[in-house]
């Protein structure tokens, strides 16, 4: 997940750089622009959830990915201290989860909370640095394991990959996956 600062006269450089929804972009355009908008932005914080991490979430009786998700924003967001913030929102319920955001906020802000928020410029500039990491993080997981694709569930590469290697290295995986859990199921069934 990434968050960044961006002070207003600075949204016409990201535009001019060609920044939009990190979907929208081809991996060598979003690979082209990671740096430029480090340079841009007055600050920026990203960091890395585990699977593990996702799998206790998810697991919990007390929490779910929606929850996990806004202790990271707010993780984020106390650090950057903007004045003004734009989420991206998970929830269908924007006003609830808005809510659960803020009371876990130490510092005043502005607190704009929409779904597909990425066609703000701040905010697509923080998908892309979030994508790029991640994409890193593949390319090294590749050298490491083997060839496992894009890592998305609809991926044949990813789900093949998956087939083979999910009792030899769980700890790269989110069991709480649907495409882990009903490809490991096939795997027992399959001996």
């Amino acid at each position: 997940m990434c968050g960044v600062v961006v002070e207003e006269e600075d949204l016409a450089k990201l535009a001019e750089i060609g920044v939009k929804d990190s979907k929208l972009l081809t991996t060598k355009k979003r690979e082209a622009l990671f740096e430029p908008i480090k340079k841009i932005v007055k600050a920026y914080k990203l960091i890395i959830i585990e699977p593990q991490e996702i799998d206790d979430a998810v697991n919990s009786d007390t929490t779910n990915l929606n929850f996990l998700e806004a202790m990271k924003t707010a993780l984020i967001l106390n650090e950057l201290k903007p004045d003004k913030a734009i989420v991206d929102c998970p929830s269908n319920n924007i006003p609830a989860y808005k809510e659960y955001l803020q009371n876990l906020l130490t510092v005043k802000m502005e607190l704009v909370l929409e779904h597909n928020a990425e066609k703000h410029l701040q905010v697509a500039a923080a998908s892309i640095l979030a994508k790029v990491t991640r994409d890193r993080i593949i390319v090294d997981l590749e050298k490491k394991y083997g060839e496992m694709g894009s890592g998305y569930p609809a991926d044949p590469v990813t789900q093949a990959f998956l087939k083979k290697n999910a009792k030899k290295y769980p700890e790269i995986f989110r069991k709480s996956w649907a495409t882990y859990k009903k490809i490991a199921q096939q795997s027992i069934t399959d001996y």
